[in-house]
Parts: C-alpha cells; structure tokens; sequence
C-alpha cells in the first residue's frame, strides 16, 4: 500500500462502517448511531481533502467515495422507513433516484462514450438534504426531540432535491449522449 491509496482505504473503511450504523439504528441506540454517522461523515471530507490535497485522486477513488456515501445513505433511508421514522414514499424516491443514476451511467458508459461525471450543484445539495434528515431524524429520536414541522418541513426539502436531482442527471446525460450520437 501507498500513501496515495489512503482516500481509497478511507472509503473502503466507511464502506464497512455502515454495518454498525444499521445495528445501531435497529437497536435504537441513537446516541451510538449519531457518533458513527459523524465518524462517516468526517471520514468523508478526509479521504477528499486527502485525495485533492496530495493529487492522490484516482479513478477507483471516484467510484469508490460515491459508492460508500450512498451505501450509508440508502441504507440509513430503508432502516428509518422500516422502523417508521421517515415516509415509506420518500425512502423509494429515494433508492430509485440512485438506481436510475447508476442504471444511466452504466448505459453512458457501454453505449456512449467513457463516463467522467462530476456531481451537480443541485446534487451535492441532495447529498447534503439526506445526511440531514438522517441526522434530524436520529437526534429526534434519541437525543433531542425536533418540533414534528421542522421534521415535515425536511422531509419535503429532501424530497425534493431528491427529484430535481434526479431528472437533472437524466437531463444532461440524455443531451449529452444525443450530442455524442449526432458528432458519430
């Protein structure tokens, strides 16, 4: 191993870190759950201020650092729908925005051209929106209940950078490829 593999074990390792996070949420030890989310969530900005910092950047790392953000996310989403916490309708707009994402990138990738994408503003406002409600929600239920409109009002914003996210991936990659289709 390198130095310039640390982002990628970094993320590798938050990858894992899911597996407590999801027992903690089962178990309702929100306190814990809070603590390992924060872990992730710093373990985050590390491996990409490392990886910008020393031009440790890597091809895997640009797979591997989204991948482990939305293994936690979406995990987190289904427990705190199976437990009731958040809208079942919210935790499927949810999953189904990332296997669209994925299902598009993939067909990018093989029937295109080579995917090199770059998250969105309206994305990273997404990302932003879910590790929110997530945080919202645990801090709810373990350790200082949140007035229930704060919670609504979350919920809805969520949802919709969720969408606005979503149809902007489907916006610009179907351009793009139309663009590449007519330059063939």
């Amino acid at each position: 191993m390198q130095a310039k593999d640390i982002p990628n074990l970094i993320s590798i390792l938050r990858i894992f870190i899911t597996i407590p996070v999801i027992w903690g949420l089962l178990q309702e030890w929100y306190g814990v759950t809070l603590v390992l989310f924060a872990i992730a969530g710093f373990s985050d900005g590390l491996d990409g201020f490392l990886a910008k910092h020393y031009g440790w950047q890597s091809r895997l790392g640009g797979y591997l650092d989204p991948l482990a953000d939305k293994v936690l996310l979406v995990s987190c989403f289904f427990v705190l729908g199976w437990l009731g916490h958040i809208p079942y309708w919210l935790v499927a707009v949810v999953i189904f925005r990332d296997l669209l994402i994925v299902a598009g990138a993939t067909a990018y990738h093989f029937q295109v051209s080579r995917l090199d994408a770059q998250p969105s503003l309206i994305s990273k406002l997404n990302t932003f929106m879910q590790i929110m409600l997530v945080l919202l929600v645990v801090l709810d239920k373990g350790v200082a209940p949140l007035p229930s409109d704060f919670l609504e009002t979350a919920i809805w914003v969520t949802f919709a950078t969720t969408v606005m996210s979503g149809v902007g991936y489907v916006w610009v990659w179907s351009r793009r490829a139309a663009i590449h289709s007519d330059l063939s």
